[in-house]
């Protein structure tokens, strides 16, 4: 009788096991009217290699245009096979060494300035060299990227349209994680002079994920979110199979008629 018994606890002790579900859920800790200080609330920054429009304007347009590079014309291929010729403003490349070549003013070192110190820098140089009165300068970041891979709804590679992007962010654009990815160990890697560096984002906890280095992201940060042990299994052909109430339920039936037997 014992032994019938020990049998039916291990049946449900297995049956309570394999029905565990995934942890889903963000911000566990966080509490009602709870402060959060983001102790790294850094906006993008330019890097060499990256591009930028900068847009000179003011009340003189003749002089303005002497600080602007000029419209270019390209050929771009079409469904009927002929180009379409298209303008658009020209941008430049920061350099290895973090500087662009500005019309008249000459080399400027930009690396390490957000949009808006750009624009201050530019505008201050130009009146302080005594070139415009009354410069307004506009400046947009191009060709700015992050990825996002692995257990997301839309995974793929996106535009940076803000001065900041944090991950949250991020995995919206992704449209969420899905409910196999792992929120308490997401991976996002950085490129950082000439290494790769690896964090670990946990979203479940919002002290851990507030204080990240890479809760705002940078450009050509690469989020990954790791799949789950259950969709880790689903890679081979019998992966979940041992995990179903069912097959273990049926196990311990025949345990349980084993010993019986042996008994009588």
């Amino acid at each position: 009788m014992k032994i019938k018994q020990l049998v039916k606890v291990l049946a449900i002790g297995m049956l309570m096991a394999s029905c565990s579900t995934p942890q889903v859920g963000y911000f566990q800790n966080v509490k009602n009217g709870e402060n959060q200080q983001i102790l790294d609330a850094r906006v993008v920054r330019l890097q060499p290699g990256d591009k930028l429009s900068i847009l000179v304007s003011s009340k003189n347009p003749e002089l303005a245009y002497l600080f602007n590079l000029p419209v270019v014309g390209h050929y771009s291929s079409s469904t009927s096979g002929r180009g379409l010729s298209t303008s658009t403003i020209a941008n430049y490349t920061v350099d290895e060494s973090g500087n662009i070549d500005f019309p008249i003013l000459g080399k400027m070192h930009l690396a390490g300035m957000t949009r808006s110190e750009v624009s201050e820098y530019v505008k201050n140089t130009l009146i302080e060299r005594d070139q415009l009165r009354d410069p307004q300068v506009t400046v947009d970041f191009l060709d700015m990227y992050f990825s996002v891979m692995g257990e997301v709804k839309t995974p793929g590679r996106f535009i940076i349209d803000h001065d900041r992007i944090s991950i949250l962010d991020a995995l919206s654009r992704a449209g969420d994680l899905t409910i196999y990815g792992l929120r308490d160990n997401v991976l996002v890697m950085r490129l950082e002079g000439d290494h790769q560096k690896a964090y670990r984002v946990d979203l479940t906890d919002v002290n851990s994920l507030y204080s990240s280095p890479v809760f705002y992201l940078q450009q050509n940060d690469i989020v990954y979110v790791q799949p789950n042990d259950k969709k880790a299994r689903e890679s081979t052909a019998l992966g979940n199979s041992f995990m179903t109430p069912g097959l273990w339920l049926s196990a311990a039936s025949l345990l349980m008629s084993i010993i019986v037997l042996i008994v009588k």
